[in-house]
């Protein structure tokens, strides 16, 4: 008996002196502040602002409304096309709002929110090229940012991608003949074809044909429940507010060059029909 006693009191003792184990919106919570991943310089989302240099688009309008959520400030921190995934992964951010399309292959590695929007990815050509469908470009070389969904676009329609850190230079190789054509989101196609019409450059056209249709969601760390409900919830207050409307035309509306309308609401991903790409 007296042993046992000894045993008990040495567990007890352990389960004390170990650390509780993490989470994730308590810490948020507590450091009063939620950290955000967004792109770097991929307007219309997040870009330095020319004047200020400060971080703004979309993307950093939607962190900082979520973070009014929660009742806690936002900390902005750019990444890369590729780093989105391992950035909140690893923990070193909260989550990750930059246009991140679900994936099979992001979804064994993080977890989705609901998603809010639905994005299609866009393939631009020279406007002298005589090809006006995606099949036309099989087995052709097309330009993209290395590891997005524009990357895989290209994969599944039998092209062949050509890969850049940024959306800069995958049109640069379209202008030096590098590639036939890029790809990107419908907002970013759209700048750049208009880009391309101002001058001093080779005019593109989009090519109408979607490369790719998918859900648009916020990442987050796999095995933190709450911060998933939160961010949620979050977003279908947003959406049914007027907010996330309200970020979209500010950035992406019928005043901007962009000139699109948000149709979707704020929905589970069970809900959609799509096929999720691997």
């Amino acid at each position: 008996m007296h042993t046992r006693r000894i045993a008990l009191a040495a567990l007890s003792l352990c389960a004390a002196s170990a650390p509780a184990l993490a989470d994730q919106w308590q810490e948020i919570q507590q450091r009063k502040e939620l950290r955000c991943a967004t792109f770097a310089d991929v307007p219309p989302f997040a870009a330095p602002d020319p004047r200020t240099r400060e971080m703004v688009g979309f993307d950093v309008d939607l962190c900082n409304a979520l973070a009014k959520q929660f009742g806690v400030k936002a900390s902005v921190t750019p990444v890369s096309v590729e780093a989105r995934v391992p950035e909140v992964k690893m923990g070193r951010v909260d989550v990750t709002v930059a246009n991140l399309a679900y994936t099979l292959s992001r979804a064994e590695q993080i977890q989705f929110s609901h998603p809010y929007y639905l994005a299609k990815e866009m393939l631009a050509v020279k406007a002298s090229d005589p090809g006006s469908k995606k099949a036309d470009y099989k087995g052709k070389r097309i330009a993209s940012t290395k590891g997005s969904t524009s990357e895989q676009s290209i994969k599944l329609n039998g092209s062949e991608p050509v890969t850049f850190q940024d959306t800069g230079s995958a049109y640069m190789a379209v202008q030096q003949n590098k590639a036939v054509g890029m790809v990107a989101n419908t907002m970013t196609i759209t700048k750049l074809v208009n880009q391309s019409k101002a001058g001093g450059a080779v005019e593109l056209k989009m090519i109408q044909d979607p490369m790719l249709f998918q859900p648009i969601g916020i990442g987050m760390k796999k095995g933190e429940p709450a911060l998933l409900a939160k961010v949620n919830e979050a977003l279908v207050a947003l959406d049914k507010s007027g907010e996330i409307n309200k970020l979209w035309d500010k950035w992406l509306g019928a005043g901007t060059e962009f000139k699109l309308t948000r149709e979707e609401k704020v929905m589970p991903l069970s809900e959609l029909k799509f096929d999720p790409i691997p």
